[in-house]
């Protein structure tokens, strides 16, 4: 049966006389897989906020506001800069979630030696800490540690680091890491892929499958919504409404429930105009001036239905251009990535070498750092390389930066394209603007003080207006919702000229790439088809890889391990190394029946009251556990030596 952890009822919050949520109903169980969806603003953040007690609700009427908690419902919130121990070191950070678990265990170790030297009043609370200690997997506090770190990318050269000194990116995977740790029945997550490369993140999702407590996501990684979520809740015009299903569910549902809502809208507006006509055609002619009047309360009794929001029809961005190019666009030969200058310049990758035809797309991927960003300016000649990069002629190119430097932070958005087309007029200007969704006073923001995504949208406005024949775009779709990346997205696919675009985003590289192009270490592999493609050839790889690595291994223990001439005297001395492992593994089965008995007895009335019964089980079990130890150690001697 399904648990409840949280339930919020007729839950409202307003800011400055304006709602930002209204009437929000929603019921967390501890299976659920909840996926939080809205455009940016719309106030998923408050929501979360709200949830966790850090915002109290607005209260409208007696009884609304109601926030129920399970009374065992802990919850985990990843913000987009949560708080670490910025002086504490990875390994103490981590080890700090398991704070009780290691004061048990000094409080053991002082109880032990007590008991040692005889002293049998520690016996109930020794077995009582092993108890609570051995339940809640107290024995493999480390071996959880390093798997969760290892999972996040963090090898073991970081656990002695400062997390002072660490970017925001790793101390956001930092920050997942601790939660993942702290295993919440209820684990909060806000924008969990930021920051985090292909690997990295499904690692995070297969993690995250399988994760014991319930899930509450606020994402625009669609691919990873897919993965996850059983629910999606979308906040629109300040109210939520959840949809069964991942996100592709949910925007079929959406699709469908829009459409249902149009045609009442529709018919209901037919029915509303209809009275309104008979009214005033009736409501000043004495003889009908009662049915008129009739129809006006029927009117006005009526509960609207508003209007479907259509944000796709909203955004109309189109990248045009005016000359096709020759086939062969561009030819890159034997370059290198390299970063930074004079005796700091430091070559990440060597010898790049590849084609690109005029019409394919490709999708730029590859680790955090190994120079993706760094690519696409050498190919433009804005960084220096060595090798070669050709372009052909009749090329013009338009660049979308990640960090929007081509912008001016100084001028407002209005300025910044008036000073690329002086001849327009303000209306022309607020038209472009209004296709990417920048209307109203939000055309006199300054540059410099408009988020990410309002940047972005900017970019693509001037995109534009360049009107280029091949489109080298850097992380896109980083800052946009949903609604405003599946309008880039048509936009990139409807392109008739030629992408080269580095992206995290699986969702736009499945959709919108022909190629991958993947940058490694050791070089390139290019792969035909989106992201899903490059992933089944990735695994293949991975496939093949181990396979071959357990050919050389087999074939390298029979080429050394096992010579064609062996002595009698090595046979015999084989022989006996597998006879004495037989009888360990005999004995180590044994003593295991043995501690498991004496375990199950410890839990006995008879023998926990008993002091000195208590204290010789438990001693034996010590004994048990150290002998069993010393067996394991003589087994993994013996199976090095007969390979």
């Amino acid at each position: 049966m399904r648990k409840i952890l949280i339930r919020l009822n007729d839950v409202n919050k307003i800011y400055n006389g304006h709602p930002v949520l209204q009437h929000i109903d929603l019921t967390i169980e501890d299976k659920d897989r909840i996926g939080l969806i809205g455009v940016n603003g719309c106030g998923k953040s408050t929501l979360l906020k709200i949830i966790t007690g850090q915002l109290l609700p607005d209260h409208i009427t007696d009884g609304d506001g109601e926030i129920a908690y399970s009374g065992k419902t802990t919850v985990g919130y990843l913000e987009q800069m949560s708080g670490l121990d910025r002086e504490s070191t990875v390994w103490a950070e981590m080890r700090g979630v398991f704070s009780e678990l290691l004061a048990a265990e000094e409080k053991m170790k002082s109880l032990a030696e007590l008991l040692d030297s005889g002293n049998n009043s520690a016996i109930e609370e020794y077995h009582r800490l092993q108890s609570w200690f051995e339940s809640n997997d107290g024995y493999n506090i480390d071996v959880k540690i390093k798997t969760i770190l290892g999972g996040m990318g963090f090898g073991e050269e970081c656990y002695d680091r400062i997390i002072s000194g660490f970017s925001g990116g790793e101390k956001t995977r930092l920050a997942i890491a601790k939660l993942l740790l702290e295993e919440p029945n209820l684990l909060i997550l806000d924008e969990p892929t930021n920051h985090l490369d292909f690997k990295t993140i499904m690692w995070l999702e297969d993690y995250l499958k399988d994760y014991k407590g319930a899930l509450l996501i606020v994402s625009h990684d669609r691919y990873f919504l897919d993965r996850l979520c059983t629910s999606i809740c979308e906040i629109e015009r300040t109210i939520l409404t959840r949809y069964k299903g991942n996100y592709t569910a949910y925007t079929a549902l959406k699709e469908a429930a829009v459409a249902r809502q149009m045609k009442e809208y529709e018919m209901q507006q037919k029915e509303i105009a209809k009275l309104e006509d008979y009214i005033a055609r009736n409501q000043t002619r004495a003889s009908t001036a009662k049915s008129a009047q009739s129809r006006m309360k029927q009117l006005e009794k009526i509960e609207r239905i508003e209007k479907p929001l259509t944000y796709h029809k909203q955004a109309r961005v189109c990248f045009d251009y005016d000359i096709d190019p020759p086939q062969q666009l561009l030819q890159v030969q034997d370059i290198d990535i390299s970063v930074g200058e004079g005796t700091m310049r430091k070559t990440l990758v060597e010898n790049l070498s590849f084609e690109v035809r005029r019409g394919e797309k490709w999708g730029i991927i590859g680790d955090n750092g190994i120079g993706k960003s760094t690519l696409l300016k050498e190919l433009q000649g804005i960084l220096p390389h060595k090798g070669r990069v050709r372009w052909t002629i009749n090329v013009k190119r338009s660049y979308f930066e990640q960090e929007s430097t081509n912008l001016n932070p100084a001028k407002t958005i209005m300025q910044e394209i008036h000073d690329r087309v002086p001849a327009w007029t303000d209306l022309q200007v607020r038209s472009l603007l209004g296709q990417v969704r920048i209307t109203g006073e939000d055309v006199y923001k300054q540059i410099g003080v408009i988020s990410g995504g309002e940047r972005a949208k900017v970019c693509f406005a001037v995109m534009m207006l360049e009107r280029g024949n091949v489109l080298i775009l850097d992380e896109p779709t980083n800052h946009l919702d949903i609604s405003m990346k599946e309008v880039i997205e048509e936009a990139l696919v409807d392109f008739g000229g030629t992408l080269l675009f580095v992206s995290h985003d699986r969702y736009l590289l499945d959709k919108v790439a022909d190629r991958i192009l993947e940058i490694t270490a050791n070089g390139i592999r290019i792969y035909q088809g989106g992201f899903e493609s490059w992933l089944t050839a990735e695994q293949q790889r991975t496939k093949d890889q181990k396979t071959t690595q357990s050919d050389i291994k087999q074939q390298s223990g029979e080429n050394i391990e096992k010579p064609a001439y062996r002595s009698k005297q090595q046979r015999a001395a084989e022989a006996k190394m597998r006879s004495r492992k037989r009888d360990l593994e005999k004995l180590c089965d044994k003593l295991q029946e043995e501690l498991d008995r004496l375990t199950n007895e410890t839990l006995k009335e008879e023998i926990y009251t008993n002091f000195e019964l208590m204290q010789e089980k438990c001693s034996r079990m010590e004994e048990i556990r150290q002998q069993t130890d010393e067996i394991l150690e003589e087994l993994i001697l013996l199976e090095e030596e007969l390979g």
